[in-house]
């Protein structure tokens, strides 16, 4: 094991504030399982942010957020000649991001830094919150940028074709998971990319999403899978074509994948099982439940990728997560398809 280094603290500082990613939070735990030290460390911020529990988070407005947290960056950038945080406390302004911290030479040190985070959040824990919300929503959108890319690879290694699965009309999409030998859930799609080396597994997940039991890909064999291993070893959701359609255009603006669906959270997670779910007013009103119903991030097929506060896009009124057919009260089967290739359906 390496040396206990400041890059060690600037992980556990993140880990004390729940800002790290799933791989990050696993490094995190491994280092406070070796190193006394790092133990130490921990044991110290917790002490200082346990307060911090008790407090009750109230809303704040998102543009009042943002403008703040922005102000805290122009501090950071104002004071980041100054070496001492009692310099930093007698001048009443909190530096650094809200997941770095430049400055580490001894307790005394560390215990200025957490006496500034015990006062900035006790008056602006919702600003946290935000600082934290965009944090997750910025690495959500870079694993996507990172399919893309390896979207992108694959077409220039195969004559500027996709991938062809036989997913036919009655095909049912929701079998993620599904390892029989017939092309059944579109994450098949996504999974070949796996397969291949084009992009890597742990990029199909949503980090800010929290999964039952540690998702990990470090043992599993890619190539002995026809699909994602199970539901929960992918966090978005992947369009589903319409059968008709010979379109095979994924340079313009139409949605690729998004952040995990609604309905998805809904379907069995036994093959052999039958979907009948009832489409209700709230599964038609919902956002994606990776960034706690806030929005959700959307790759588009120019390679743009962005956080939607809402199930729309800004060029159509169609509604990502639905197809036109769908309506409040409608059964939905699990083999349903687009009728047209205008109408976006990112499923399961």
């Amino acid at each position: 094991m390496k040396p206990f280094n400041d890059q060690h603290r600037e992980l556990l500082f993140d880990y004390s504030l729940g800002l790290t990613s799933e791989s990050e939070t696993t490094a995190a735990e491994r280092l406070l399982a070796e190193s006394h030290e790092a133990a130490s460390l921990y044991e110290a911020l917790r002490s200082v942010l346990v307060p911090l529990d008790a407090l009750e988070v109230e809303p704040c407005p998102e543009e009042l957020a943002e403008r703040t947290v922005l102000r805290l960056k122009e501090t950071s950038r104002a004071t980041s000649q100054v070496d001492r945080p009692q310099e930093l406390l007698s001048a009443a302004e909190v530096g650094g991001e809200t997941i770095r911290i430049p400055f580490w030479r001894n307790w005394g040190d560390i215990a200025a830094v957490a006496a500034v985070l015990v006062l900035f959040v006790g008056v602006g824990l919702p600003t946290l919150s935000f600082a934290r919300q965009k944090y997750w929503q910025t690495h959500c959108q870079a694993n996507l940028a990172n399919v893309r890319e390896g979207f992108v690879n694959y077409v220039a290694d195969h004559d500027g074709r996709l991938p062809s699965l036989a997913v036919g009309a009655g095909s049912p999409w929701w079998k993620v998971g599904y390892q029989g030998p017939e092309d059944h859930s579109n994450t098949r799609q996504g999974w070949l990319f796996v397969r291949q080396g084009y992009v890597s597994p742990e990029k199909f997940l949503c980090p800010a999403r929290r999964v039952e039991g540690k998702v990990s890909f470090d043992r599993l064999k890619v190539e002995e899978y026809s699909d994602f291993p199970g539901r929960k070893f992918i966090g978005f959701s992947i369009r589903i074509g319409c059968p008709q359609s010979k379109e095979n255009d994924w340079t313009s603006r139409k949605v690729l994948i998004a952040d995990l669906n609604p309905i998805a959270e809904e379907l069995p997670t036994d093959h052999s099982a039958e979907v009948n779910l009832r489409l209700s007013e709230e599964l038609l009103r919902s956002n994606s439940r990776n960034h706690g119903g806030r929005g959700q991030s959307v790759l588009f097929g120019d390679g743009s990728v962005r956080f939607l506060r809402t199930r729309y896009t800004s060029f159509s009124n169609d509604d990502i997560y639905t197809i036109a057919e769908m309506s409040s009260g409608c059964r939905i089967r699990g083999y349903e398809r687009p009728s047209c290739e205008q109408d976006a359906f990112v499923a399961p």
